[in-house]
């Protein structure tokens, strides 16, 4: 630059320390005065990277506080961040519903939205992927010193568990077989469940306006001239779903299965007992490669990366480890609550919103269901469910050693009283499912 300006008739000259560039040995003046100020820049440089790296592994945060926090300064004037309200607890609820699995990142991102949420979308998937939120730190890596999770002072919004169940959702290792719609027609929850009888293709629903009203149809795709009524659809799969409706003295048995099961299958010491083994897997592992380093059967760098991978496994198993440990489950409630939808199912489904209409669906048939302008037809039901609804059926098998069906007996007789037994009770008291006559069925 200086020898532009000297070309173009311009001199520069320094006031504090002025050179005559006419000699040629004052260059070397020259040279070091403007080297000094670049050194000391560099220096600058340098010390505000160590300071803000040793700030980093103490657990600071550095930096403007990412969303959902907000920066703020202690009595003694030092610098951390706190959660900063309502983004805090939409940040929370968005990563519990990523966990659950039942809704995707998009879905879920519109629904923050509308409690509330202001930042963009690409903020949204930065905030969900950023570990600052489970009260952890990255540490990039830096010369010698490979990359490192730092647990951090400030207050966590999530749990180090919750996070690395999302992760496992975002990355894919971790799926449903059913992801429920958010914005669906109340009129046309089986959208998305029924195939058509002609092509078997997926049917879809619509509405379309009569003289007087409304009327909503599913039907198929282009080239296929199939529709049903929608509210004849709707009020068969309400009658199937009353048919699977077990007898209520079935319930003490339910309960007692279930708890005898909860015990032998999945105790808390069991899973506590697993995450330890994996634990002390990975870490012998890790011994097992320090080893190969100090006897040159590895190279140091392949050593580092296997290092980090190991170090990324073993804090996601403490964080589940430390998750059982403090979140102990009350499997009491959670049996209460599930056996009251269990033998409610027809009040749950009716009175539930869509959303929960087409997670009954989905959790009861796991396949799709086929209405052929009659009756609605599924290759299976759950299994699980099947086992409860239908237990009891069998019962009035023959025991080993018996012979003959008791022919003599009378099958006429009811259940409560002398009077002559109805289909209904018949049928309730040979299967254990309750039955509705044609008559009821088309009221």
């Amino acid at each position: 630059m200086i020898n532009t300006l000297r070309k173009l008739g311009v001199e520069p000259q320094a006031i504090e320390q002025p050179l005559d560039l006419s000699i040629p040995e004052n260059k070397m003046m020259l040279a070091f005065y403007l080297a000094a100020p670049e050194v000391e820049n560099d220096r600058r440089a340098l010390n505000v990277i160590h300071g803000m790296r040793r700030a980093r592994k103490e657990g600071r945060y550095m930096g403007l506080a990412p969303i959902g926090y907000a920066n703020k300064t202690d009595d003694s004037g030092r610098k951390y961040i706190a959660p900063k309200e309502p983004e805090a607890s939409i940040l929370r609820w968005s990563f519990e519903q990523l966990a659950d699995g039942v809704f995707n990142t998009e879905q879920v991102f519109k629904m923050a939205k509308e409690k509330g949420f202001r930042p963009t979308k690409s903020l949204f998937w930065f905030a969900i992927r950023n570990p600052v939120y489970c009260g952890k730190i990255f540490l990039p890596k830096y010369k010698d010193e490979e990359s490192q999770f730092v647990k951090a002072t400030h207050e966590p919004i999530i749990s180090e568990a919750l996070y690395y169940q999302v992760q496992d959702v975002l990355d894919g290792r971790k799926r449903t077989t059913y992801r429920a719609k958010i914005q669906t027609n109340e009129n046309l929850p089986l959208r998305g469940f029924l195939l058509c009888p002609k092509c078997s293709k997926l049917l879809t629903g619509s509405t379309s306006k009569g003289h007087t009203k409304y009327y909503t149809y599913y039907h198929c795709t282009t080239g296929c001239t199939c529709r049903f009524n929608a509210d004849t659809v709707n009020k068969e799969f309400s009658y199937e779903l009353k048919k699977m409706i077990p007898r209520p003295e079935i319930e003490i048995l339910c309960r007692t299965a279930l708890t005898e099961l909860w015990h032998e299958n999945t105790s808390g010491q069991d899973n506590r007992k697993h995450l330890l083994e994996e634990i002390r897997e990975v870490e012998n592992r890790l011994s097992k490669a320090r080893d190969l380093v100090v006897t040159n059967q590895i190279d140091p760098s392949d050593f580092r990366e296997m290092k980090a991978d190991y170090t990324t496994r073993l804090d996601k198993l403490k964080a589940k480890l430390s998750a059982s440990d403090n979140g102990e489950l009350d499997f009491s409630d959670l049996l209460n609550i599930g056996l009251k939808n269990l033998f409610q199912l027809e009040s749950v489904y009716e009175k539930g919103t869509t959303e929960k209409k087409r997670e009954v669906i989905s959790s009861m048939y796991p396949d799709k269901l086929i209405f052929d302008g009659d009756r609605l037809r599924t290759p299976r039901v759950n299994e699980a469910a099947r086992l409860i609804y239908n237990m009891g059926v069998g019962f009035d098998k023959n025991k080993t050693g018996q012979n003959g069906t008791f022919s003599t007996l009378s099958c006429q007789v009811g259940k409560t009283g002398f009077e002559p037994a109805t289909p209904w009770s018949q049928t309730r008291c040979a299967t254990g499912l309750r039955y509705f006559p044609n008559n009821e069925r088309q009221k």
